[in-house]
């Protein structure tokens, strides 16, 4: 129990995509091993004659066809990172493969040729035979190569077989067998590979698309940041060393002009608290609009609920950091598919909650810098922050007492400290 405990934590610390490859992985191990016993081991062994040879050369074959399997599953990996572009062609497992597939039919066409098996049974074991082989080569090649190789043996097979007296319906059947089995070979392997592909390339155009999110955003607050300080500070530079050029001659215009950059400095200095307040205190319906239109354009499914109505501006700026972080976290932990962000506001205090699936056991932010700093954020206004994981699903919720009458309505800003000037202290 231990040990199934331990992969069902695995199983859910993968992400979507990891576990659609992981099951397809499975399958495709498995789907060999089935048309093994139901196609070659329990029909050939059940209808091989008593005689010594058929005994031989039937279950040398049935041992044959079970190492294809073994070798198949040893391919798949190697094969199927090949087709997504992860590793080189795998060429000597093919030609394990080859090899294994070369001995099978030949013990087969030997057992043909003494009549060692009962019933026309022989067929399926021919069914089988192809199958491993066309499933590692259907990973590996281009669909026309595919065909090309299977026409090949489909050729080569068939003049063996009537070089030892197959001939007519029996030997039409044999073709069909073989283009059958390796077109379902084809068709479960190639198929799925596709679907992974295509998974895959959704899976990275969806982290590229969080990625210029977030990159958007530092170029707009940049750019607004260029813009409040680009004139300003050339302006400031000019005037000081105007103010120096007027010092080193004695001038006394050279204290107009430092009382002129100090101005400017402090009117600089407003310009950049109000683009901070601006970016970390932001309306929260606008970060709810925000963190909708990211979470949409990365591919998840949000949906927002509630009204952020009349909210002071501190509840705001506090639940706005909120809405930022756990948007990030749900960017770049888990694999989501669904978000949903509530805001409910009651007598007294106000909730925000936000909730998505696709988390892993251990979200790798619930301990985090980030988290701590959103706590820190809130106990600035009374506010507590809570976080919980369970059954993939991660919730973060954040509840912040309304003011009252005697409160401030905001949170003190480090920002809005000014250093004060010797002669405004002396004052």
């Amino acid at each position: 129990m231990g040990r199934i405990r331990g992969w069902q934590r695995r199983w859910r610390g993968l992400r979507k995509i990891e576990q659609v490859e992981l099951q397809s992985m499975v399958m495709w191990h498995t789907v060999p091993w089935i048309f093994f016993l139901s196609w070659c081991a329990v029909p050939i062994g059940l209808n091989l004659r008593h005689e010594t040879t058929a005994q031989l050369l039937g279950w040398s074959m049935i041992v044959v066809a079970a190492l294809q399997c073994v070798q198949v599953n040893r391919t798949l990996r190697r094969a199927l990172d090949h087709y997504l572009g992860r590793a080189p062609f795998p060429r000597r497992d093919l030609a394990v493969m080859f090899g294994l597939t070369v001995a099978g039919f030949g013990l087969a066409l030997a057992l043909q040729h003494i009549d060692g098996v009962k019933g026309g049974v022989i067929g399926l074991g021919m069914l089988f035979l192809i199958t491993p082989y066309a499933e590692a080569l259907g990973f590996a090649v281009s669909i026309r190569s595919f065909f090309r190789q299977l026409a090949g043996i489909l050729v080569v097979l068939l003049a063996a077989f009537a070089a030892v007296g197959t001939r007519g319906g029996l030997l039409a059947a044999l073709a069909v067998l073989i283009a059958v089995g390796g077109l379902v070979s084809l068709l479960t392997s190639r198929c799925g590979a596709w679907t992974l592909a295509v998974m895959w390339e959704a899976e990275r155009a969806r982290e590229t698309e969080g990625r210029l999110a977030v990159a958007e955003e530092r170029l707009r607050f940049g750019r607004d940041l260029h813009d409040v300080m680009g004139r300003n500070l050339a302006v400031i530079a000019l005037k000081s060393e105007l103010a120096v050029q007027l010092a080193r001659r004695g001038r006394p215009e050279a204290v107009d002009q430092m009382v002129e950059v100090q101005r400017i400095a402090q009117e600089t200095q407003r310009e950049i608290r109000d683009v901070v307040r601006g970016y970390r205190e932001a309306e929260l319906g606008a970060e709810l609009a925000g963190a909708q239109g990211v979470l949409e354009a990365a591919g998840i499914v949000c949906r927002v609920s509630g009204a952020p109505v009349g909210l002071p501006p501190a509840v705001q700026a506090a639940l706005g950091w909120v809405v930022r972080e756990g948007t990030t976290n749900v960017l770049r932990h888990g694999d989501a598919e669904t978000c949903t962000i509530t805001v409910s506001v009651t007598e007294g205090r106000t909730e925000l909650t936000i909730e998505n699936d696709g988390a892993p056991e251990a979200p790798v932010g619930s301990g985090g810098s980030g988290l701590r700093g959103l706590g820190e954020r809130l106990a600035t206004v009374g506010g507590t922050l809570e976080h919980t994981a369970a059954e993939g699903r991660f919730r973060l919720t954040a509840r912040v007492p309304l003011p009252g009458p005697g409160r401030p309505d905001r949170a003190p800003d480090p920002a809005d400290a000014v250093p004060l000037t010797p002669e405004a202290k002396a004052s």
